[in-house]
């Protein structure tokens, strides 16, 4: 190749860096801005903007609730899988105040603090599933919110584990099944 030539072709392809295309003109995040009559560089979200991922239909397992009443029943029909992981989230993140039985006297009310009521009153033994759900995506009280830390499937799984520890504080022999029933009777006492 002529060197005249080799270089016009790389005249011509310097000619198409410029810096500008970098370097544009931006606000950051938050800054004041004469541009829009409200004086803000960022813009409000239009109306009925959803984030991608969030759409979150289902009320009844996004939000506790069924026809804008506090859901009754599981949006799932409850597994071990379920009650295992609820009891691993629950032992997480409950019974440092609700103790490990759901009583209400877990270490943080053993240091001090209000404790929060026993799951097994009667208030709380006949209230639907939608209530627990409520509460712990808003807190409750002196309770704190858990929407940000715990995921909602993680949620429903709590409540089932809650349910659980209601009956079993209640179980009579006469509800277990019958080979169940048949390996606790044979038991020394």
């Amino acid at each position: 190749m002529k060197p005249p030539l080799v270089l016009a072709l790389l005249a011509l392809s310097l000619a198409g860096c410029r810096r500008d295309m970098a370097d544009q003109a931006r606000y950051k995040p938050l800054a004041p801005s004469e541009f829009y009559p409200d004086g803000a560089a960022s813009r409000p979200l239009p109306a009925h903007t959803i984030a991608r991922g969030h759409l979150n239909a289902d009320s009844h397992f996004f939000g506790g609730r069924v026809k804008g009443e506090l859901a009754t029943e599981f949006p799932s029909p409850v597994t071990k899988e379920q009650l295992q992981r609820g009891q691993e989230r629950f032992d997480i993140y409950c019974a440092p105040c609700h103790g490990r039985t759901g009583e209400g006297q877990g270490m943080i009310a053993l240091r001090g603090f209000p404790p929060p009521p026993s799951f097994h009153q009667p208030r709380l033994r006949e209230a639907p599933a939608g209530h627990f759900y409520e509460v712990i995506t808003n807190g409750w009280g002196l309770m704190y919110p858990y929407a940000a830390r715990v995921e909602p499937a993680d949620r429903w799984a709590i409540i089932a584990y809650i349910r659980a520890l209601q009956l079993s504080t209640n179980a009579r022999l006469a509800d277990a099944d019958p080979a169940e029933r048949a390996r606790l009777e044979a038991l020394p006492e």
